[in-house]
């Protein structure tokens, strides 16, 4: 089978279609085992240039605007480093009148910017996610210490969501803030 490069077909196609065509995928697997589809985003390099946030926001609003013609289920964003541009993402979601989830890849120290876990989980809820948690980055153990921390910061505060981690297949031995991209992490990593 050749192998697809992914960079070159959206490049090729443009993201709209791939993106409906990958619903249309999704919801024809979904069908034959009454399943959920989600449409996902993650961040963006425009948050770590000179971006506005009305600016993020149109950018998050146009990935949007695919999933709702589509009807998805719900959304999902995922993998960002930097709180606040997921808080934007999920303000402008949250008007899909889809549910949403948003998940950070951070630990127990907190996101880029030293934002706690517990304040990132809060951040999140009050922007209008209904699902908050982390994804990738670390190991179980150390996700769910931070999911441990997420959920505390929420309970102080009195507020509730569902909680979801994705954790890393293997075990980050040194982590502090990004471990999977820190290769001495893992013996089973190789060749970084």
């Amino acid at each position: 089978m050749e192998r697809m490069d992914a960079g070159r077909l959206l490049l090729e196609m443009g993201g709209w279609k791939v993106n409906t065509a990958a619903c249309d995928l999704a919801r024809e697997v979904a069908q034959e085992g009454d399943a959920l589809i989600a449409g996902g985003v993650r961040q963006t390099p425009s948050h770590q240039g000179s971006k506005s946030q009305s600016d993020m926001k149109a950018i998050f609003k146009k990935q949007l605007d695919v999933f709702v013609e589509e009807d998805v289920d719900f959304m999902v964003a995922e993998y960002f480093e930097h709180v606040e541009e997921a808080e934007w993402a999920v303000q402008v979601w949250k008007g899909s009148g889809k549910p949403v989830a948003a998940t950070l890849c951070i630990g127990p120290t907190g996101e880029m910017k030293e934002v706690s876990p517990g304040d990132c989980a809060i951040k999140l809820v009050k922007a209008g996610a209904q699902i908050v948690g982390i994804n990738c980055h670390f190991d179980l153990m150390t996700c769910l210490e931070t999911m441990k921390l997420m959920k505390a910061g929420l309970e102080a505060v009195k507020l509730k969501a569902h909680l979801m981690v994705q954790p890393l297949a293997y075990h980050t031995l040194t982590a502090i803030t990004r471990a999977s991209l820190t290769c001495q992490n893992s013996a089973l990593v190789r060749d970084c």
